[in-house]
């Protein structure tokens, strides 16, 4: 008896033990767990859930109503893992037509090339083009529209022209009494602003506003200035709603899921853009015709002995004909460049004084890109890139100042 109990007590002492390791091995795992899930639930709440992403929102609005959708690529919902317009179609939204910017629907085209009118072959949708001869949409083409859907990516620069294309789609639903509904999405420029404002007498397509080069705006903070400044016809004003993002701020890094256009294929060219863009006003090829579009700049007659990079333009998707096709450039390759807070005006400058053909050196669309004449006489004139810096300042800071008004996020 005496043997049997010692037994018994051994053996419980022992599971005792397993059990006590088991229980220490599954609170640990459990603690794991717990982190984990703490872990992910911290991440979602920081990700930036954009516009298009939160339709209890916005469905509502869209209920018994024949919606216009201003679309393109980037009309694209993560989380769902389809396009705008076909996410609408799967929740009983009756979309009656697609209006597409520059580069169209698919975002394919080439900058300045017209897009035709046509219909979208995976939703039957009629779709409108919004470029060429037709950058606003006409009354006839609204005919039967209740409600436009604006859902676009824009990359903060003022001759980028998505911009444009939403003050005229503004214009035209506030002379039509349709309201506009911006599903906002961030700025991956939006953390500073600077350049040269434009000025009225150079009014384009590519700066329609007395803004500078670098906003700092979202597409729907945006919305809100020129309905709120009076910049469409006869300061008519449009009927807006802005549907905000979740966890953005104009500092959080944010990087595109799908390139805005066929020449901005990565952030570095996105984050550039605004430096290099002045280059499609001179003689310089700024990568087009390349895959490092906007990440490169060069010209056959830049010398060599400085400008020591080279490439060959060819035709691909974006730029059938690049400047320099299949001429050897000599240029610089900044895709290793740090991020820009400030436009770069070292690299314009230098390839001017550089070239060798400097009166062949600007062309007429350059006064359009800068919004001012006063950039090229400056640089003609042998200005530091501080100089012509600091006679921005003004414009600047009184910009700033009516920027803040329609700002939806700190």
């Amino acid at each position: 008896m005496g043997l049997t109990f010692f037994k018994n007590t051994v053996l419980l002492v022992v599971l005792t033990i397993f059990s006590c390791g088991s229980s220490t091995e599954k609170k640990g795992e459990r603690e794991d767990i717990k982190e984990n899930q703490e872990a992910r639930t911290k991440n979602q709440d920081e990700q930036i859930i954009v516009g298009a992403e939160q339709f209890h929102l916005y469905s509502d609005l869209l209920k018994g109503k024949n919606v216009g959708v201003i679309a393109n690529q980037t009309s694209f919902l993560e989380n769902e893992k389809q396009h705008l317009v076909d996410f609408l179609i799967s929740k009983k939204v009756s979309v009656k037509k697609v209006f597409a910017p520059e580069h169209g629907f698919r975002g394919t085209a080439d900058a300045g090339e017209h897009v035709k009118d046509g219909v979208d072959s995976k939703t039957g949708v009629p779709l409108i083009s919004l470029y060429g001869s037709n950058k606003k949409p006409s009354q006839e083409q609204l005919k039967g529209i209740d409600l436009i859907v604006f859902d676009i990516q824009d990359v903060g620069a003022r001759f980028y022209t998505y911009i444009s294309t939403l003050h005229y789609v503004m214009e035209a639903c506030a002379e039509a009494g349709i309201p506009v509904i911006v599903l906002d999405r961030p700025n991956p420029n939006g953390r500073y602003i600077d350049g040269p404002i434009l000025e009225p007498e150079n009014q384009s397509f590519v700066g329609m506003h007395p803004i500078p080069v670098v906003h700092g705006m979202t597409i729907g903070e945006y919305a809100q200035m020129i309905n709120g400044e009076g910049w469409l016809k006869d300061k008519i004003k449009c009927k807006l709603t802005v549907v905000e993002m979740q966890n953005y701020t104009h500092e959080t890094p944010y990087a595109l899921p799908i390139k805005p256009s066929p020449n901005l294929p990565n952030d570095q060219a996105i984050n550039l853009y605004p430096s290099l863009c002045f280059f499609e006003g001179t003689f310089i090829n700024a990568g087009r015709g390349t895959e490092m579009q906007f990440q490169v700049f060069g010209a056959p007659s830049l010398p060599a002995s400085e400008y020591t990079f080279e490439y060959t333009p060819q035709s691909n998707e974006g730029a059938k004909s690049p400047k320099f096709k299949g001429q050897l450039c000599h240029g610089k390759d900044l895709r290793k460049e740090p991020r820009l807070n400030k436009i770069n005006l070292e690299w314009l400058i230098d390839a001017y004084n550089a070239n060798g053909k400097k009166k062949d050196f600007f062309n007429s669309f350059f006064v359009k890109l800068a919004g001012t004449d006063t950039l090229q006489k400056q640089i003609e004139q042998g200005l530091s890139a501080e100089e012509i810096r600091d006679s921005w300042k003004d414009g600047l800071v009184s910009f700033q100042k009516i920027r803040e008004k329609y700002l939806l996020y700190p």
